[in-house]
């Protein structure tokens, strides 16, 4: 991709905090990234006085919403009513390619059922899938389904893997990425009838194929992707973020509970603040919706500004990688394979 700008439509009323936290999430972002513009899309006036003087920022602009979709609203309920809510209007913009990518940290289910409805799917996909990095001892290894389908069929999960190895492809430059299959054992002989026929047809498709994994081999980094339906998915990510903080609050904890706890902390400095870092949920927020025709960020509901940033960073580099295009061009040439 050329080095044009590149706009993001920010859903400002999404999240627990919504504004408080988007906005200034927006403005770090444009700081550190001169080619990003920005729609905000919500409330007008409070948009405009929770900016205040930033509201004539060059590289940002208002996008009027009235109203807003709630945390806990059923998604059919946001698809039949949700035309003048901010989710809506900015993946409307994504549609209308008025915007590069939409960002939010709404209801998942709304976000999911919305992005569908207005930019459809790719050719050869069934559903769209939710997909994360995961830190590892070695970089990241990438997960999905993250809870977009409760149930998937061997097909789905082929597309799953397929969108999953062109997206480390695309962000990483990294040929033949490797994959798996999560599974109760590593042993081929572990699993239920989905995920054997799964193997069989991601063995067949071409892709670099690792076999199954267990929850255990999340973090050794021993794959680069990842593939689960989104019940067992959305579940091995909320058990590790639920730990991850869990260990950060321990250490915290015992960093402080004493002199000589917190002079350890002082002399382990970098290396301290790096481990924990990386352990923290918030420093790898934001998960994709792959198998639309349009770019989608999803960003935790929680997320405070630091990591709404980090979404909005990660649609910023989807855009640019030109992702749609490459996962779409992969799941031609693969699913093209699978049915010869």
């Amino acid at each position: 991709m050329k080095s044009e700008t590149i706009r993001i439509a920010v859903d400002v009323m999404g999240g627990d905090d919504g504004p408080l936290a988007t906005i200034p999430a927006v403005m770090l972002a444009l700081q550190v990234k001169s080619d990003l513009e920005v729609i905000l899309v919500g409330q007008e006036l409070g948009i405009q006085e929770a900016l205040g003087e930033a509201q004539s920022h060059p590289r940002l602009s208002i996008y009027h919403a009235s109203d807003s979709v709630r945390m806990d609203e059923m998604p059919a309920r946001a698809l039949r009513r949700g035309q003048q809510t901010s989710m809506w209007k900015a993946v409307q913009l994504v549609a209308q390619g008025e915007a590069d990518a939409c960002v939010s940290a709404g209801n998942t289910g709304a976000l999911m059922a919305i992005s569908r409805h207005l930019l459809k799917t790719l050719p050869g996909i069934d559903r769209p899938a939710i997909c994360a990095a995961l830190p590892t001892r070695i970089g990241h290894t990438y997960m999905l389904d993250l809870g977009a389908n409760v149930s998937s069929d061997s097909d789905q999960l082929l597309q799953f893997a397929v969108m999953g190895a062109a997206l480390v492809e695309a962000l990483y430059d990294k040929l033949l990425p490797t994959v798996s299959l999560l599974n109760i054992g590593s042993e081929i002989t572990k699993g239920h009838d989905v995920l054997h026929r799964a193997a069989e047809r991601i063995k067949d498709s071409g892709l670099n194929y690792q076999g199954f994994v267990e929850g255990t081999d999340l973090y050794t980094g021993e794959v680069d992707v990842i593939v689960a339906d989104g019940f067992t998915g959305n579940i091995a990510l909320k058990s590790s973020e639920g730990m991850a903080e869990y260990m950060l609050d321990l250490m915290q904890q015992a960093l402080k509970q004493n002199i000589f706890t917190r002079f350890a902390a002082l002399l382990m400095g970098k290396s301290l603040s790096k481990s924990v870092g990386n352990i923290d949920p918030r420093n790898h927020n934001g998960a994709s919706l792959l198998g639309l025709r349009g770019l989608v960020v999803k960003s935790h509901g929680n997320a405070n500004a630091h990591a709404f940033e980090k979404a909005i960073l990660l649609a910023r580099k989807e855009v640019r990688r030109e992702l749609v295009p490459k996962l779409e061009l992969a799941l031609g040439n693969t699913l093209q394979k699978t049915t010869e």
